[in-house]
Parts: C-alpha cells; structure tokens; sequence
C-alpha cells in the first residue's frame, strides 16, 4: 500500500473510533499498559515522548508518575485522540502534560530531548516502523530508555479474524503487516537496526473479556483498525460482518460474555552512552 494512503487510513480511520475505543478498550489494555509503563519506571522529572498516544491514558499516568518538575507530550497522527488526550490531561490537572498531532516517523522534535520515549501498541499501524524508530533514538538522550508493547502472533490473538472479514467485504488495507512486529525477535532486531541497544523482550498473555457479543463487535469493528471501512458498509453489511465476526468468537464464549486470548510483546530498549 501507498504510505501517503495508509497514514490518511490510519489518521481518519482513528478520528472515527475515538469514542468507542475510549469505552471498550480503556479497560482491556489495562494490564499491558501497567506492564509497560512499570518496564519504563519513568523517575521524578524525566522528560517523556508518548508515541501513539491515543486518548491519553498511558500519557496521563507517566505524568503522575515524572510529576510538576519533569514533562510528557503525547504525539499521535488522529486530530481526535490528541483532543481526547488533551481533556484528559487538562481533566486531571496536569499542567506539565500535553498533547499534539504528528508522524511518528517524522517527529517535529529536536535531537536528544527525552529521558524516556514509550509507544503502546501503536507501532503496527505505521508504514515505516523502522523510520518511527530511528525517530524514537534520535530524540532520545544517550542513556535514554525506549519502551514498546505490540500484539503478539497472530495465532495467540483471537480477535484476529476481524482483518480477514472486513477485507471480504472491502479491501481496506488497514495494516497490511499488523502481526510482523509481534513475531518471533522481530521487535528487538528491529530496534537494534535503529542503533538502540536491547534491555529485555517478554511476552504477555492476557484475555479480553466482553460483557456481550455488542460490546465485542463494538471494540473490534467501530472502535479499532478497521473503524473506517466499518463506517461505510451499510446495514446488510455490518449485520454480516457482526455475524461472522461473532462466529470467529464462539470458541471462547461463555454466557452471554467472551474470554477472548490475547498476547503481547514488550521490548526496551536504550540509547548508548556517548563515550569520549
């Protein structure tokens, strides 16, 4: 797919599910992003870059944790998810916080201006992974941290099918290579690639639990990747689409709710030290 194309997917794609994603997957990434941040141990007055920082939970709580004296920015390319973040922060009066639109793969920021950059589960729908990374060292001081999550394998995520049955009814190309990230090392050769020097890798099981079939199409189809392909089926077509989706998920039914498997990858990583 064209880069050009896939950004503007992902950014008005985003601009749709801002409010749906906030209410079905607040909760869901729970977990992880408590992983993630605590793999980071972001210190009193660090300054911080949350890449892909959607509507700002992960960007809220490292600012808690750095307080007044240090500072976060939030980057995302969705025009919405940055408000969102932006009433966010300004809701839990966290002034040293804010939140702006931009590429993850071409940061307006300066060289060397971070302790610490984080991205939670945001690097799979970029085009140029590997650009957003050599952008991740750059702007990161030597000695600096950098911390991802990812979705794991395919095969561990069980939501998964969802690509597949939007893309019979519309090719809509969302992300063409979601799941490479979380294969294997990947990650980790990837961030060696980009100069950054390998800390740990883990993998995270966890399940992602739906009270009902609604609030399971819900997160999946109007409020995750596929929210713009979604938002132009008609009628019929989204009564398909939930249908199958819904069948994919029977083998972790239970009740009228779903325990649905899910994995993850977190890697850090650091800058080297600049040695005379």
């Amino acid at each position: 797919m064209d880069a050009r194309l896939q950004r503007r997917i992902q950014r008005y794609g985003w601009d749709l599910a801002v409010d749906d994603y906030a209410r079905h997957w607040h909760a869901l990434l729970a977990g992880v992003q408590v992983e993630l941040i605590g793999l980071a141990a972001p210190a009193a007055g660090e300054a911080v870059l949350d890449v892909a920082c959607g509507a700002g939970a992960v960007t809220a709580t490292v600012a808690q944790a750095v307080g007044p004296t240090g500072r976060v920015l939030g980057v995302d390319l969705s025009q919405a998810m940055v408000n969102a973040a932006a009433r966010h922060l300004q809701g839990r009066g966290l002034a040293h916080a804010s939140a702006e639109r931009m590429d993850a793969e071409q940061l307006a920021l300066p060289d060397a201006g971070f302790d610490l950059v984080l991205c939670a589960l945001g690097m799979m729908y970029l085009p140029d992974p590997d650009a957003a990374l050599r952008e991740m060292a750059r702007v990161l001081r030597p000695g600096g941290r950098v911390v991802l999550a990812v979705w794991g394998e395919r095969a561990r995520c069980g939501w998964a099918s969802v690509f597949g049955i939007v893309d019979d009814e519309v090719r809509s190309e969302v992300c063409p290579l979601f799941f490479a990230l979380g294969q294997g090392e990947a990650l980790a050769r990837r961030c060696a690639a980009a100069g950054l020097e390998l800390v740990v890798q883990r993998r995270r099981e966890d399940t992602l639990c739906h009270v009902d079939g609604q609030a399971a199409c819900a997160a999946a189809l109007s409020g995750g990747p596929v929210a713009l392909a979604w938002s132009r089926f008609d009628a019929a077509v989204r009564e398909r689409v939930r249908a199958r989706y819904l069948a994919s998920l029977s083998p972790w039914r239970h009740g009228a709710g779903y325990r649905v498997p899910a994995e993850y990858v977190l890697v850090a990583a650091r800058r080297p030290q600049v040695h005379d």
